[in-house]
């Protein structure tokens, strides 16, 4: 039920769920990232054991069918419990707080960049990253079931997205773009009574399956290299669970070379950098906040250098250490096809 975690059990039990797991090839690596919380809860095995089964109470922002919500999907599951939030402020609110058991925030785009604003969040809450995912932003054109393209007048769609479809309004010059401030609320507001049959809305297939609306187009995205990465945030860690990558922020000295002997103590163990990121250090002008995303196991070589870069650093805080989920093309050395 919701309002109460997502699945208890005995330790006795423990034993028993982790087998049912392993009879479902859900990796162990994923049964210790996401906890139990979201393996097969509705499964009768695990109601014929006697365990309380209620939905993990996931916080994202915008409505339903955003593609936060596809993300949480993909990263924790179907059973989880949609918490819309209206802004990233009520979203990390709502985890904090314990009105959510996780939270689903973008941090970066791979056309558009990072998200500053939300590792700025990062830095002042007092959530952990415990995993991560990334999705494959497909935009479609929405509509009115029995609606076709010409029909349409106007198209509503998050800022963001109607950027990223610029070549749709180019060949539908009929078209006019309207902002929304969100995907799958423009889609909302498109089916509701009373709305035009000649507006439309570009948002996630998702977004039309839950609202009842047809899918006119789908891909209508400039650039199909289109990704998003989201954090999975959570108010506490599981320190056993496995972990291949470690975020941390930190900050340092004013002086020459600090920079270059903080990253050196990865380059000479052999440890590779994902990310890094600096950001205006609020309240102290001109200087910044390093983000670091770190491959490696936290208790081996990565570990090290993380210790031995805390031992330079002014502030330093680890966000938290998970598995990699993101998918990269290997690409020979020295190529940037």
């Amino acid at each position: 039920m919701p309002g109460e975690s997502a699945l208890r059990y005995t330790d006795d039990d423990a034993a028993g769920v982790a087998e049912l797991a392993d009879a479902h090839a859900l990796g162990a690596c994923a049964q210790k990232a996401w906890g139990f919380e979201s393996l097969l809860p509705h499964h009768p095995l695990i109601r014929a054991r006697g365990f309380t089964v209620s939905a993990l109470r996931v916080a994202i922002q915008g409505e339903k069918g955003a593609f936060s919500h596809a993300a949480a999907l993909r990263a924790l599951g179907a059973d989880v419990d949609i918490r819309p939030c209206p802004s990233f402020d009520a979203l990390f609110e709502a985890a904090t707080s314990g009105a959510a058991d996780r939270a689903l925030v973008p941090i970066e785009n791979s056309l558009h960049g990072s998200i500053h604003e939300n590792y700025d969040r990062l830095r002042s809450s007092p959530l952990h990253i415990v995993g991560e995912t990334q999705l494959r932003v497909e935009q479609c054109l929405i509509a009115r079931p029995g609606t076709a393209v010409g029909s349409l007048t106007r198209v509503a769609s998050h800022p963001v997205a109607l950027a990223q479809c610029r070549r749709f309004f180019a060949d539908h010059p009929a078209i006019t773009a309207v902002t929304a401030y969100d995907t799958a609320g423009a889609v909302q507001d498109m089916l509701r009574a009373g709305s035009s049959p000649t507006e439309g809305a570009i948002a996630s297939r998702l977004a039309a399956e839950i609202y009842g609306g047809e899918v006119l187009l789908a891909g209508i995205e400039d650039d199909p290299q289109n990704f998003t990465r989201f954090l999975v945030l959570a108010k506490e860690t599981d320190p056993g669970a496995p972990a291949n990558k470690t975020s941390v922020v930190f900050t340092l000295p004013h002086v020459p070379g600090a920079l270059h002997r903080a990253i050196g103590e990865f380059a000479t163990r052999g440890v590779d950098l994902a990310k890094i990121e600096s950001r205006p250090y609020r309240g102290r002008p001109w200087e910044y906040a390093f983000y670091l995303d770190v491959i490696g196991d936290p208790k081996g070589a990565a570990g090290e250098a993380l210790r031995s870069l805390q031992a330079m650093a002014g502030e330093f805080r680890v966000l938290g250490s998970y598995p990699d989920g993101l998918v990269r093309e290997i690409r020979p050395a020295g190529s940037n096809k």
